[in-house]
């Protein structure tokens, strides 16, 4: 590998010496890159696309413990992972993230597990989206409840959104403006509406001693988590290290509020049931508050939701793939690109994923993904510390102005977060989140073997920075 300038580091340059790149710099600078506005709706969608799903909080713990999950657990969670996602996205901007950052900081091994685990969550999550967008129509359209229409309207949905999704990241960033904006609407109207309705009383009603923990903090993190999937397709964007921080920036005010505003007012309009706080209970609340007409408006914006969702998040975990690809974790195969400069495979795998697991139900796939997803983070927050002590020095156009101990404090909060989703998940989920981790680990040597044997093609870097290449040919040589 040749050497490298790390103030120069992009998207890295993969090639053979005989070969041409099946994704070249060259060719993806060609395109056109993502804007501020579609990458801040973009975000929305990758980390919650609205409080469709947020029932479960309120019927977990009761109003006033939802409302304060949704005002606390952003300070928790989100600013952290957001700040931390900014900084290191600025400092590698290329398709890939967070795999890159753990590549970078602790090996290629710990790279292809994180990869791993967050693909997985990605299209775990993925296979929610169908699932919610029917339970949101189900009331209107009873046939959609069970059966083949269900199963046909799936796979109508998913096939029409991963085509969306084959026609180019700024066709997805744009549609998902369009469907951010609709789907906001009517909230903002409830909000308005619900005022003379209003009694604030309503929002103090607390149980202590009757308290689903595992539902409502699996509730909150999977309604505000995924702050990093921006990052795997930094490549895609234009000016990454100006516009990712502040486009992170602008997705966190915008998701805390989306999640935040629509709860206070159900909960402060209409007197309380905990029991009829499940998924889809919104629309309802729309209906008491506004009429049937605005009920419509929130299973439309509800529906329109779950496709920005499932457009946002396909994106994501196939550019995460590509990028892998392109930094010869993956075979090269997974680098290939479509004309409109899309993952192919990458897309395609993504979209059986969701296939095979939307028959699972909402809260078995929010729990089995949460606890994969925790693994994943506890890694990046290695990463991030790991490099702010290795490599002080290094370019970093965003930095979280604090030191050594205070990029430690700021992992702090998420992590005991992360250890009480992991001491609150079930047995059963924690069997299968476990079984899948061990997949992982077999899977990287095995891919190792199959690059040595050269039964299948893997890209070359040559444009690593050299404390990358240090930790990859360690790896290397161990493997030897």
């Amino acid at each position: 590998m040749r050497d490298y300038n790390m103030n120069d580091f992009a998207y890295g340059n993969l090639q053979d010496d005989d070969d041409d790149v099946p994704s070249s710099k060259a060719a993806t600078n060609s395109l056109q890159k993502v804007s501020m506005l579609p990458l801040v709706f973009l975000i929305f969608y990758e980390v919650s696309g609205g409080p469709f799903g947020a029932e479960g909080s309120v019927n977990a713990a009761g109003p006033l413990l939802a409302l304060l999950g949704f005002v606390i657990f952003p300070f928790i969670w989100c600013i952290p992972e957001a700040l931390i996602t900014a900084e290191m996205s600025t400092m590698f901007p290329i398709n890939g993230g967070f795999v890159v950052w753990v590549s970078s900081a602790l090996g290629p091994f710990w790279g292809f597990q994180v990869g791993w685990m967050k693909w997985l969550c990605g299209v775990i999550d993925n296979a929610l989206y169908p699932v919610l967008f029917l339970d949101y129509l189900k009331s209107a359209i009873p046939a959609l409840a069970t059966g083949l229409p269900r199963v046909a309207s799936i796979l109508i949905l998913t096939l029409l959104l991963t085509y969306l999704n084959y026609r180019g990241l700024t066709i997805v960033g744009w549609t998902a403006v369009f469907m951010g904006v609709f789907s906001m609407l009517p909230f903002a109207v409830m909000s308005l509406v619900s005022i003379p309705q209003l009694e604030p009383s309503r929002w103090l009603v607390m149980d202590l001693g009757n308290v689903n923990w595992n539902l409502f903090l699996n509730t909150l993190f999977w309604n505000l988590n995924y702050w990093d999937s921006v990052s795997t397709l930094a490549g895609e964007v234009a000016n990454p290290k100006q516009t990712l921080p502040k486009a992170l920036c602008y997705g966190v005010i915008f998701v805390a509020l989306s999640n935040f505003l629509p709860l206070l007012s159900g909960t402060g309009a209409i007197p309380l049931d905990r029991e009829l706080w499940t998924d889809g209970y919104l629309a309802e609340v729309a209906q008491v508050i506004g009429g049937g007409w605005l009920r419509l408006w929130v299973q439309a914006a509800a529906a329109t939701s779950n496709m920005g969702m499932f457009l946002a998040e396909m994106s994501s975990d196939s550019f995460q793939l590509l990028g892998m690809a392109e930094l010869g974790i993956l075979p090269e195969i997974f680098a290939k690109r479509s004309r409109y400069g899309t993952p192919l495979l990458g897309i395609l795998f993504s979209a059986s994923g969701v296939l095979l697991l939307s028959g699972l139900s909402f809260q078995e796939i929010v729990a089995a993904e949460n606890l994969l997803y925790c693994g994943g983070m506890i890694l990046e927050f290695i990463a991030f510390v790991r490099m702010r002590m290795k490599h002080p020095a290094a370019s970093r156009p965003y930095k979280i102005p604090v030191g050594t101990v205070g990029s430690i404090m700021i992992c702090v909060p998420p992590i005991v977060l992360i250890c009480l989703v992991v001491v609150l998940s079930t047995l059963k989920v924690a069997l299968v989140s476990f079984v899948m981790v061990i997949i992982g680990f077999l899977m990287k040597p095995c891919l190792n073997y199959i690059d040595r044997k050269r039964w299948i093609k893997f890209s070359v870097s040559s444009d690593l920075a050299e404390f990358q290449k240090e930790n990859w040919e360690n790896e290397e040589s161990l493997i030897r």
